[in-house]
């Protein structure tokens, strides 16, 4: 039975999606942390200013205590430290340390030579009208379309 486009698009991201994040977890297995490990870190990284556990859950698409076990492990390994907002003290930032933005920078430059290396030859057009179907799917997604 063959599929619609619209079922071969959903199965072609999924599994490209998975593909993609396992390629980059083999290439930063010497780090000696995982996949939900990195990606915190990277989300850490990436914030303009400290995120707050929430947000973190949030940018991750993880519950709540998920991303506090994470934390916590990660602060255990001297990766990041937690500090109370000054705005709320109940609140807690999450920011990373000397060596968590090391470590930051090992992931990027394994996670930057990946996309080059798989991302090579492939017109800017394309990748230009496909980060834009994304894009819009994301939006519509998350605006409950």
């Amino acid at each position: 039975m063959s599929q619609t486009p619209e079922e071969r698009f959903s199965a072609a991201l999924h599994a490209t999606a998975r593909s993609w994040r396992l390629a980059i977890d083999a290439r930063l297995k010497d780090l000696g942390i995982g996949q939900a490990g990195w990606m915190t870190i990277a989300m850490i990284a990436k914030s303009k200013e400290p995120p707050s556990q929430r947000e973190l859950a949030d940018l991750l698409g993880i519950e709540g205590p998920s991303v506090v076990s994470m934390l916590d492990r990660l602060e255990r390994d001297g990766l990041v430290r937690r500090a109370p907002s000054p705005l709320d003290r109940r609140v807690k930032l999450a920011h990373l340390t000397d060596d968590g933005r090391t470590l930051y920078a090992r992931v990027r430059k394994e996670a930057d030579a990946f996309r080059l290396t798989m991302l090579e030859g492939v017109p800017q057009e394309t990748l230009s009208a496909a980060a834009d179907l994304l894009e819009a799917l994301r939006a519509r997604i998350e605006g409950g379309d």
